[in-house]
């Protein structure tokens, strides 16, 4: 993914590459939808809601420049992936999502992989 979709496409914060690379994002999509988990578009996340193309988190997580010391806000938690990628690249995350079930879905796969800031 990294390597074919988002170098070729100007992502170039080695940092956010890094995260990208570590964050296991089949682990983020329903069960149904990880064969497609790395292709390069939205995926359904259920309840109307996605997860984001793996450009368009990397693009905004670029933009960001997130600096280790930050901490962050993000609106709309959905799936817990752009929360895990932030999580890989500055001190506090801070996600809220007003779809319960798609905030406990997040939160346990959070903390299933070991995210706790």
């Amino acid at each position: 993914m990294v390597q074919q979709q988002l170098m070729p496409r100007s992502i170039r914060d080695a940092r956010v590459l890094a995260a990208m690379s570590k964050v296991p994002r089949e682990e983020f999509v329903p069960s149904e939808s990880r064969a497609a988990s790395y292709e390069d578009g939205p995926l359904p996340i259920g309840y109307d809601q996605t997860i984001s193309q793996p450009y368009i988190v990397a693009f905004m997580t670029e933009q960001l420049r997130p600096k280790p010391s930050d901490r962050v806000l993000e609106i709309g938690t959905g799936s817990g992936y752009q929360a895990a990628i932030l999580a890989e690249l500055v001190a506090d995350v801070y996600t809220i999502e007003i779809v319960e079930p798609l905030a406990k879905n997040a939160e346990a796969t959070l903390q299933r992989l070991g995210y706790k800031n």
